[in-house]
């Protein structure tokens, strides 16, 4: 783990906290989780085991700090570090060696859906729901379709940002 490495995913991760602040509860105080999307940036960008595992328990941490969701702090450490990996393996074993926008899209898709069941049963087997899980889950498709779109936007930028200053090699 370089420096390099480790600033921009801090930055990865402070522009999530930012997003994840400001984005307001749709649905009985749960909210699209745009942190994600900054997480699987760093996961895409940076694939190695202690970099997700930094990434998932950081984002964890801080999306459980800056959650509206009733007890939702520890539910979001467990589904952060379980998405993380999860992701993080669908990732290897499906990506190859070419990787475009698309790919990042469709990944961001399923790791958010993945993220929203697991943050959902997480917080019903520990704190309980506010609402109906079905009701809930709709704020998770919500949230699916917002991370596509700003992974489609910010996957390019971020991926020739990178290549410039040398922090990635072969993005």
């Amino acid at each position: 783990m370089n420096t390099k490495s480790l600033v921009s995913m801090a930055l990865l991760v402070g522009i999530g906290t930012v997003l994840h602040t400001i984005i307001p509860g749709i649905i009985l105080d749960m909210k699209p989780d745009m942190m994600l999307t900054m997480m699987f940036l760093g996961i895409m960008l940076f694939p190695e085991k202690k970099n997700v595992l930094l990434l998932g328990a950081l984002t964890g941490i801080i999306s459980g700090l800056t959650t509206s969701f009733p007890g939702g702090l520890v539910p979001n450490i467990i589904d952060k570090l379980i998405t993380s990996f999860i992701f993080f393996g669908l990732y290897i074993l499906l990506s190859k060696k070419s990787f475009s926008v698309i790919k990042a899209i469709v990944f961001t898709v399923i790791g958010t859906i993945i993220s929203g069941t697991v943050f959902l049963t997480s917080a019903l087997l520990l704190v309980g729901l506010p609402g109906p899980f079905l009701v809930l889950y709709i704020t998770v498709l919500v949230g699916a379709l917002m991370n596509a779109v700003a992974m489609a936007i910010l996957y390019p930028i971020v991926q020739t940002i990178l290549r410039r200053t040398h922090v990635i090699k072969n993005a």
